[in-house]
């Protein structure tokens, strides 16, 4: 007996292989696809990325089963389900107002809240929802913002952070103490590119200018005043990593604690009829206790 090649178990595929015929359609294995692709063909009235932060926030359910990731990929025939909250998060947020008259209002914004939506949709309550936007703090920063009550207001508004005739001023616990009680901190920052969402200190980068003032400390802990001459994306942040002091509690750029403590303290600027006004913000009271926690005996106050 000649034989001539390995025997299969299974006369069909041996058919397959010497060409005598063709798998039909329905017996292909059917192939999978990712959720967000699925989620577009069905809600069209979103984009993509409004979707994955949908799945990730945790509007979406498979066959009843709550999805994890955008990523994931499923089979056709899958029941897809999206119940987008009607209520907002933050929804009793109320910030506390400094000032208002017919053409702003000026608050003090809580840290955790964001100054403005990311995306066509966004789950929560923001700054935004109480005023026209003319500059940003980052949502875990808390402090003093303007808003405006008109269109013609903000323009002017936004006009002068471009020009940077608006002085601002911040309150920081950084970790350590700084080896020069005041300084004046002029380095570049571009972003970078490792981590898109961050920036870091280049010579390639935007001039960023800020200066600090030690106000307290113990050693392990100071509490400093900055006052950026320019408004770069996480300025102050990065300046103080840089030095090797980063701002307690910087999930980013340092050692995440229970909130970021930094506080925009002061705000000077005109206001639509010309007058130039200050606005100030209280240090929150968790700066406070931070520092007598960490041993109010040992921290002194800087003169002059």
């Amino acid at each position: 007996m000649i034989r001539t090649g390995k025997k299969f178990s299974k006369p069909e595929m041996s058919r397959v292989i010497n060409g005598d015929t063709v798998l039909k359609e329905e017996e292909k294995p059917a192939e999978k696809k990712r959720l967000d692709l699925m989620m577009v063909e069905i809600y069209k009235s979103y984009n993509r990325s409004t979707l994955q932060k949908f799945i990730e926030e945790g509007f979406v359910t498979v066959d009843g089963e709550l999805a994890k990731k955008p990523n994931q990929k499923f089979l056709d025939g899958v029941k897809i389900e999206l119940k987008v909250p009607e209520e907002l998060k933050n929804a009793d947020i109320q910030p506390e107002i400094l000032f208002e008259n017919d053409e702003v209002l000026v608050v003090n914004k809580p840290a955790g809240l964001l100054s403005e939506p990311r995306g066509e949709f966004c789950p929560e309550r923001t700054l935004a929802d109480f005023g026209l936007i003319c500059h940003r703090l980052d949502r875990d920063t808390s402090g003093v913002m303007i808003l405006a009550k008109s269109p013609k207001v903000q323009s002017y508004l936004k006009r002068q952070f471009l020009n940077r005739t608006v002085h601002k001023t911040y309150f920081a616990i950084v970790e350590g103490r700084p080896k020069l009680d005041e300084a004046r901190i002029d380095l570049p920052i571009i972003r970078d590119l490792k981590r898109p969402t961050t920036f870091r200190v280049d010579a390639n980068g935007k001039e960023s200018e800020t200066y600090y003032r030690v106000l307290k400390t113990n050693g392990d802990l100071s509490l400093v005043e900055l006052r950026p001459t320019t408004g770069r994306t996480h300025q102050l942040r990065v300046h103080m990593k840089y030095l090797g002091h980063p701002i307690l509690g910087d999930v980013v750029y340092g050692n995440p604690d229970e909130r970021l403590f930094l506080h925009a303290g002061r705000l000077e600027i005109n206001l639509p009829d010309g007058e130039k006004r200050v606005f100030e913000a209280k240090l929150p009271e968790e700066f406070e206790v931070k520092l007598n926690n960490a041993g109010a005996s040992e921290i002194t106050v800087k003169q002059g």
